[in-house]
């Protein structure tokens, strides 16, 4: 009997040894499953902040991509009494599209506006902006001359009427305007191209063509006939936008010796 007691008690013991590591181990399971628990909120608050880091470099990255393009058209080359708004005009102002430049009297200014640049000569104005991405300008009142290195590189607007180069080679041409419906053309180097709607016509290289805007004009004559201004082709009655009057050769622009640059448009 006694020595049943005792085995009995043996194997209480021995259960006892059994179950108390158990309960330990589960003690240390559970301690280290909290502790992953806070290291694993650790980690997303780390992960959190390092996403919102990444997002917010990307962003401040792609701001100037996705912004508002400029509408930086050139850069002043050469300024004397002139103005860019209600401002002084000096070298290495930025004009933009929809800026107006004017000189004084005795004033001039230059602008370089990618492959071209425009001139302006005393008691003169001009708006700056752009047809179809490229520059251009609106002269409204005195002389402006222009050179482009192609067809594309520049046009000037007065009233209705559009000049450009009419090739893709240099060329230089001067504008005057004597009122709002009348101007003159002159082309020193190359030939232009002058467009009201779509009457389009050349000028060549050396001549200069005093031009009559009237788009209300009546016929020249009979339909398919043509009539000649003075010293000028063939107008066609019903396509007639302006007419032209050739003023003589164009003489050498002075003021080109004093801007060499201005003679090669696409120089950098």
């Amino acid at each position: 009997m006694t020595r049943l007691r005792v085995d009995r008690i043996a194997v209480v013991r021995i259960i006892d040894r059994l179950t108390v590591p158990s309960k330990i181990d589960r003690l240390m399971v559970a301690s280290r499953i909290k502790c992953l628990a806070v290291a694993s909120g650790s980690d997303w608050i780390s992960i959190s902040r390092s996403i919102l880091a990444l997002l917010v470099s990307f962003s401040l990255l792609t701001t100037p991509v996705w912004a508002a393009p400029s509408s930086s058209l050139g850069t002043v080359v050469y300024a004397d009494r002139a103005h860019v708004g209600a401002a002084r005009a000096s070298v290495g102002s930025t004009v933009f599209s929809g800026d107006r430049l004017s000189t004084e009297q005795t004033g001039t200014v230059q602008v370089r506006a990618g492959a071209a640049r425009l001139l302006l000569s005393s008691s003169s104005s001009a708006t700056f902006s752009q047809d179809d991405a490229n520059p251009a300008a609106t002269l409204t009142a005195g002389s402006a001359t222009f050179s482009t290195a192609n067809s594309r590189a520049f046009a000037l607007h007065v009233g209705s009427a559009v000049i450009r180069s009419n090739t893709d080679q240099p060329t230089i041409g001067q504008v005057t305007v004597l009122n709002p419906k009348e101007l003159i053309v002159r082309s020193t180097r190359g030939s232009l191209r002058i467009a009201v709607e779509d009457d389009v016509r050349e000028i060549p290289e050396g001549v200069g063509y005093r031009i009559v805007l009237d788009p209300n004009a009546p016929s020249q004559g009979p339909r398919g006939a043509g009539s000649k201004g003075y010293g000028g082709p063939p107008i066609k009655a019903a396509r007639s936008k302006f007419i032209w009057y050739v003023v003589g050769v164009t003489v050498a622009i002075t003021v080109f010796a004093l801007h060499e640059a201005f003679e090669s448009p696409d120089r950098p």
